[in-house]
Order: C-alpha cells, then sequence, then structure tokens
C-alpha cells in the first residue's frame, strides 16, 4: 500500500520540575513515492535516475494514564491517492480499532478515546487501509501498524510478602545475613528509573541494617541476647526512581526472633537442700526433687544431674525428669532411723548439649548439698531369720519341741513381742508356738508317709501396738521312722500248670515299702513258719527285692484242688524291723507241652479274666438297682391310669375324695374363722359347716371354756385334747377321717430361747477349760476351745 503517514513525535520536554511530565513532538515527513530525480550517467553514459520512496513509519507511541479533556493524538495516516477532494476514506482495523482508538475517514488522524495503561497492555497491533469512497475499492494495500504505549511512572514498589518472618541464632556476628525481602515495581524498567527500586530501613535500628541494592537484611548490632529481648518488628522500604525525590515507595514489616543459643550455664536455686523421709519408705520410691534453673529453653536447657559424693554410698540415686528437668532423688537401700539418722549428698547439675563457641562464658554446671533426715516409725518386729527349717521324727511325742524361732522390735523402745501360728496354714492344728519364747511344739501325731513336709506361718506382733505385726515361714521336715512293713508290689495272682515240673519258677514277685531308709530298701523274702512242713510251693529271695514262686513236686491235679494260697514273708532290713504275710493265689490249669495255659476251672477262668469276686457283687448289685427303677416306673405309669375312687354318685362306700378347688385367700373369710386359731378361748356357738348342708335339727355343741391362765392363752396339749373331743362329738362331722391341722403355736418352754442372737459376743468373755472335765466325748472340743491364749489368738 501506498500510503504517506503523518506522524507527530513526542520528545521528553524537561526533567526539572518536582513531577516531571512528558510532552510528545511529532512531525510530518513525506514525499511522492516514485517520483525520479538525476543523478548521474553511467560508464555508458546512460543518465541514471533515482526514484523518491515515500516515509512510512510503522509505529506510533502514546503516553499512558493522559489526564487532558481532549482526545488524545495518536497520528495520521495519509495516501498519495488522496487529491483532498474527499474521494479517499481510511480504515481501521484491528486491537482497539473503534473503541480504543478512532480515525478521522477523511484527514486520517487518529485519536485515542480513553486512557490506556501500559501495564495492563504495552501495545497494540492495527492495520489500515485507503478506499474509495464511492466504489469502495482499495486504493492502498492494507498496512500494519504498532502503537506503543509510552510509560510513566504510576506503580509503586510492591513486596511479595507481608509480613515476613525470620529467625536468627542470638549472639550473631555483625553482618549475619537474617532475610532477604524483594519489592517488584509494575512500570516499564527498560524505560527510565521507574521501576528501579532502592531499599531502605525506617525501624529497626541499631540492630539490623539493608542492603539497598539486594534487599538482603543483616545483623548490624553484636550480642543480640534472646535472654534480654527476643522478638524484633523491622519497617522495610522500597522507593523507585532509584530513591530519587518523586518516587513511589512501598513497606513491609519484618518480624525477626532470636533464636536460643546454649549461651547460659544451669544454676541451683539454693546452695543447700533437705529433706525428710521415714524410715519405712519402700525401695524405688521418691525421697525429694531439686531443680536447676537455665535461661535457655529447649535443648539447650536439658541437663543432667548426678551424685558426686555421699556419706551413704548406693543409697540414693538421682535422675533427671526430661519434661521438666528436675533432679529425682530416689531411694536404693533400706532406710533404718536406729542404724542412721542423717544422709549428705553432693550433687552436681551439667547441660547436655554444650557450645564450645562459648566456653568462655565459664562451666556449665553447677552443684549443691542435700541433707536427707531420717525419721522413726514404728516398724514391725523382725526375725532373725527369713525364714527357718525345722526337723522331727515322725513318731515324736506330743508337746515335743522341735525348734524355735525369734523377733526382736528394731525400734529404740525394744516392746516385747508374741508369737503365734497363722491357722490358715495349720488348720489341722498340728503344731503350736510358746508365745514368749517362740518354742514350736507339736500337738498331734505325725505321719511322714501322711505329709513329709509342713509349711506353717508364725506371725511375730508386738506387744504394746498388737497392729504391728510380721510373719516368717517355718518348713518343718518330717523325718522317716520305719513304721510300715513292707507288702506286695501289687495283688499278685499266678497259675501252675498240672504237668509242672519241680523247682520251676511260675512268678516274680516284688515288694513295696512308704518308708525311705536312708540306704534304700532292702526286702527279704521267705515262706511263711505255719505252711513250710506241707508245702507244695517255695520261695526263693532272688537278693535284688524280689523273690521267686517254685513248684516243689512234678504234677498238680486240678480236680483234687483248684486253688492253692502261699502265704510269703516280706520283711525290711531297718530297725525296728517291719514284716508282712502277703498271701499269693495260685490256679492250677490244663497247659501245652510249652506251658501255655489251655484250660482252667470256672472260677480260674474268671479270674483270668480280671474279674474278682467283689466285682461281680458289684455289677450284679448295679442290675438289680436298675431292674428296681425300671419296675418302680411302671407302676407310678399304672397308678396314674387308674380310675377314680367314686365311680357313680351311689357309691356310699367311704372314699378319698380329693378336691381340687382353689380358696379365696386372705380376703376370705367364710371358709375359717382365723381367730380361733390366734384365740384358743375364743367360742364359737353356732358355726355351720362349709363342705356339708347344714342340718338345722342337730343342737349346737356346747364347748366348755378353758380355764384362763397366766397369759391368757391355754397349753398346746389342752387346746389339741379340746379340738378332738369337739370332732369326735360334732354329729355334723363328715363320716370319713380326715386330718386336722391346728397352726397354732404354745407359750414357750422352760428351755427357754435356743437363738444365738442373746449369747456373748466375744470367745474372751467364755471359758472353756472345764470341756476337758466332761471326759473322752468331749475331747475334741476341749482340743479346740482349751489350748492356752496363743493358740486361740492366732
Amino acid at each position: 500500500m501506498k500510503v504517506y503517514v503523518l506522524m507527530v513525535l513526542w520528545a521528553m520536554a524537561h526533567l526539572s520540575s518536582p513531577g516531571y511530565s512528558l510532552r510528545a513532538l511529532r512531525r510530518t515527513t513525506g514525499g511522492r513515492r516514485g517520483s525520479t530525480g538525476l543523478t548521474g550517467q553511467d560508464a555508458n553514459g546512460v543518465p541514471l535516475r533515482r526514484s523518491k520512496r515515500g516515509w512510512m513509519w510503522n509505529q506510533f507511541f502514546l503516553l499512558e494514564e493522559y489526564t487532558g479533556t481532549d482526545l488524545q493524538y495518536v497520528g495520521k495516516l495519509h495516501s498519495d491517492a488522496d487529491r483532498g477532494d474527499g474521494s479517499v476514506r481510511y480504515v481501521l482495523n484491528g486491537e482497539g480499532a473503534g473503541t480504543l482508538f478512532k480515525i478521522d475517514e477523511k484527514s486520517g488522524d487518529i485519536h485515542a478515546t480513553k486512557r490506556l495503561d501500559r501495564e495492563e497492555k504495552a501495545y497494540y497491533i492495527l492495520h489500515a487501509k485507503a478506499v474509495n469512497r464511492f466504489t469502495n475499492e482499495a486504493l492502498e494495500g492494507e498496512s500494519e501498524f504498532i502503537i506503543k504505549i509510552h510509560d510513566i511512572n504510576d506503580n509503586e514498589p510492591r513486596f511479595t510478602k507481608d509480613p515476613y518472618m525470620a529467625r536468627v541464632p542470638e549472639m550473631s556476628d555483625i553482618g549475619t545475613s537474617v532475610i532477604q525481602v524483594t519489592a517488584t515495581d509494575a512500570d516499564d524498567a527498560t524505560y527510565g528509573n521507574s521501576a528501579r527500586v532502592v531499599y531502605s530501613i525506617l525501624e529497626g535500628q541499631p540492630y539490623f541494617s539493608v542492603d539497598p541494592d539486594t534487599g538482603l537484611i543483616k545483623t548490624a548490632l553484636p550480642g543480640m541476647d534472646r535472654e534480654v529481648k527476643e522478638n524484633y518488628q523491622v519497617v522495610i522500604q522500597a522507593k523507585d526512581m532509584a530513591g530519587q525525590m518523586g518516587g513511589l515507595s512501598g513497606t513491609t514489616t519484618v518480624s525477626i526472633t532470636l533464636s536460643d543459643v546454649n549461651d547460659n550455664p544451669p544454676r541451683f536455686t539454693k546452695t543447700l537442700y533437705e529433706f525428710r523421709v521415714p524410715e519405712s519408705t519402700e525401695l524405688g520410691s521418691v525421697v525429694g526433687l531439686i531443680r536447676a534453673m537455665d535461661a535457655d529453653i529447649g535443648e539447650n536447657a536439658e541437663m543432667d544431674y548426678r551424685i558426686i559424693g555421699s556419706d551413704g554410698p548406693g543409697m540414693f540415686d538421682i535422675t533427671t525428669n526430661r519434661s521438666t528437668q528436675d533432679g529425682v532423688i530416689v531411694l536404693r537401700k533400706p532406710l533404718d532411723y536406729e542404724r542412721k539418722r542423717q544422709y549428705s549428698l553432693r550433687v552436681q547439675v551439667e547441660n547436655v548439649h554444650i557450645n564450645p563457641r562459648f566456653f568462655s562464658m565459664g562451666p556449665f554446671r553447677d552443684e549443691a548439698t542435700i541433707k536427707i533426715i531420717v525419721e522413726d516409725v514404728d516398724e514391725p518386729p523382725v526375725f532373725e531369720r527369713a525364714s527357718y527349717v525345722m526337723e522331727v521324727k515322725e513318731d515324736a511325742a506330743r508337746n515335743t519341741v522341735i525348734g524355735s524361732v525369734s523377733a526382736s522390735d528394731p525400734d529404740d523402745k525394744n516392746s516385747l513381742v508374741r508369737y503365734s501360728i497363722d491357722r490358715r496354714t495349720d488348720m489341722d492344728r498340728v503344731f503350736n508356738i510358746h508365745a514368749g519364747n517362740g518354742s514350736v511344739f507339736i500337738l498331734r501325731e505325725l505321719d511322714r508317709e501322711e505329709n513329709a513336709w509342713h509349711n506353717i506361718s508364725v506371725i511375730a506382733t508386738e506387744f504394746n501396738n498388737p497392729r504391728q505385726i510380721s510373719r516368717v515361714p517355718v518348713y518343718i521336715r518330717v523325718l522317716d521312722v520305719n513304721d510300715n512293713a513292707p507288702t506286695f508290689a501289687t495283688n499278685y495272682e499266678t497259675f501252675v500248670c498240672e504237668n509242672a515240673r519241680a523247682n520251676q519258677v511260675i512268678q516274680t514277685v516284688s515288694a513295696t515299702d512308704p518308708d525311705e531308709p536312708l540306704g534304700g530298701h532292702r526286702f527279704f523274702f521267705s515262706l511263711a513258719q505255719e505252711a513250710a512242713g506241707k508245702a507244695n510251693f517255695s520261695v526263693r529271695d532272688n537278693k535284688d527285692n524280689t523273690a521267686g514262686i517254685l513248684t516243689r513236686r512234678n504234677s498238680y491235679n486240678s480236680l483234687q484242688k483248684s486253688i492253692y494260697h502261699v502265704p510269703v514273708v516280706i520283711s525290711d532290713g531297718e530297725f525296728p524291723m517291719q514284716s508282712s504275710t502277703n498271701t499269693l493265689t495260685i490256679r492250677v490249669c490244663t497247659c501245652d507241652r510249652e506251658g501255655n495255659m489251655k484250660l482252667c476251672n470256672t472260677e480260674a477262668l474268671t479270674a483270668r479274666a480280671g474279674l474278682s469276686t467283689g466285682a461281680l457283687v458289684a455289677i450284679l448289685l448295679c442290675v438289680i438297682i436298675l431292674l428296681m427303677i425300671v419296675v418302680l416306673f411302671a407302676a407310678l405309669r399304672r397308678q396314674r391310669k387308674k380310675e377314680p375312687l367314686i365311680i357313680s354318685k351311689e357309691d356310699v362306700r367311704d372314699n378319698v375324695v380329693s378336691y381340687n378347688d382353689e380358696g379365696g385367700g386372705e380376703e376370705d373369710t367364710q371358709a375359717f374363722d382365723i381367730g380361733t386359731l390366734r384365740n384358743p378361748e375364743a367360742i364359737e356357738e353356732s358355726k355351720q359347716r362349709r363342705d356339708i348342708v347344714p342340718e338345722t335339727f342337730y343342737p349346737p355343741v356346747r364347748r366348755p371354756v378353758l380355764p384362763p391362765t397366766r397369759d391368757n392363752n391355754g397349753d398346746v396339749r389342752d387346746f389339741i385334747n379340746q379340738r378332738l373331743q369337739d370332732n369326735d362329738s360334732d354329729p355334723t362331722a363328715p363320716p370319713y377321717d380326715s386330718l386336722a391341722t391346728y397352726a397354732y403355736e404354745g407359750n414357750g418352754s422352760v428351755a427357754e430361747s435356743l437363738s444365738s442372737l442373746e449369747s456373748v459376743t466375744t470367745e474372751g468373755d467364755q471359758d472353756y477349760n472345764y470341756l476337758s472335765e466332761w471326759g473322752p466325748r468331749f475331747k475334741k472340743l476341749a482340743d479346740m476351745y482349751g489350748g492356752d491364749d496363743s493358740d486361740r489368738d492366732s
């Protein structure tokens, strides 16, 4: 498109005023494109010609934020085809055409209709063309140009955060970096100083400083102590125009916190701590708490306590409570007021995390003295031993002393001690103890085979304060005495073959003895003396606590004798020697050549099957009982199915009639008169029965009045006789036997009340020594209630 553009250029006029302004000056240039002019000749002498170009500007500049009243002039479009006769019409298209930018169709002048903001849009691309007003034919091709918005300083710097949060260690050196702040300016950074920001500090001196170009905040004062001041508020300003006058500015607040470092040692608040603790304090209990103060916080205030000196080594220990940083003093060994009444400890506290940078500030530890005073407590008696073991032979006589226990009061007053046995550990009252000297003796005969050990508990009680008690276990071993005879190890039953030969072993027997000799058992077997002369069998002692039963002849006949009973004497080798005679049952059976049993008599077969006579009797009794139960059950079922006794109304024989009707309860006062039962002297003149039809022709029976007694009540026997006489003489009574129940209680008994509610309440009020004078039948009661005081109290 051949278009001559008339452009007015605006230039900067001056910058001297405080709020400097921009003035744009545009000048118009142009020429006829395509015109020629002579420039000389070429080598051939041909004259050279230069074509004149028409200047075309592809950019317009427009000042933002225009505040004038007239439309802001942008520039002018002109075409070579425009002769000024109004035949050319200029058309503008593109961004903002018709809205932001308006063109004069005749003159080609372009104006801005609104205030423009470069920060919203920095440039606009438009297209212009010239057309014939009458034919709309394009006189020039479409041309593109740009309108750029010229920046002015209309935006102040803005920080990216507000407020800033920062931390810096206390006691930091000068120049320690804290945080960097950043401010941005929306103005054009490529044009002038409108977007050039300079930082300065408004509040926070002399503690901090800021780099004017980078915005880096640093410490400006050494030795800032968190324990003195922890938080600081710093105000930073960002100003454009390189900080010159007339520039716009923005501010932000930086909250700076001094973080803790371990620059303070722990210190005890006192040099001497004193605690009191009872001597009865249990091991592991806390005796007291101590605390050292540290101005630091967090891990910098963590401390460790330890004992560096003590006049009671190992008595106490100290630990650190990590949540409170307290020193916890703990008891490790038992206290005894009578042995030591005061302890002194030297305790040291030290920081766990020490910063080597602050070693010069002194040792990060402290020391203190702890005084612990032991308080006296009334303690229970203390036994000389933790447990006692006593031995007694099982044949020891009653009241034999088997040992003694000893306890004493550990307190200074040294109270007397009274001994007793905890009867919950000696329910059978086998043992007793002397209340004064602690001697243990037996009350009943012992049997080691029944109980080889007895475990009892002895109680020691202070005489002046019975609530102070202590216990000690006493283990009593019953020593063995050879008081049991040996017997067969089991119930032996064997057989002998009819074709047996002499001296053939048919059974090996062994023995058992509940006694336990120190050297082990040694049993001796022999045939009983009364059977030695006519014996059919012999006994051979194997010398190993077993014996063999041998035949003494070559053959036996089951028809002549089917069962033999061999008496075997077993004795032990202890003192005093004990022996017993045991019977071995031998049955005669038919055997094969190898000695295997083939046939025995019925009794022998039964025995070999493992069923003794007692077992057969038990089985028979069970069968009989089952049969009786079945028969009884069948009889009960038949009885339920029987017809009632009264078959018809004509049956006038005596019958038992069952009445299944229910009475009216307590409110039914017509069935009977309860007053008669309550008052035997009450006389009912004309009471009619309810169980039969009243007969008016029978005169009422006069009942004699009983003589009054001392308490206006008759004796039970007289009462029953009177009622019996009334029923016997009553003509209206039923013609069959009936049961009359009289719910009447007598006036009392000469034996008085048998209730235990009015008896004495304490066992100590009774003297049961008279029970021993009542004879052997009351000996058990005399042993239970007639013992000495220590036995009963325990």
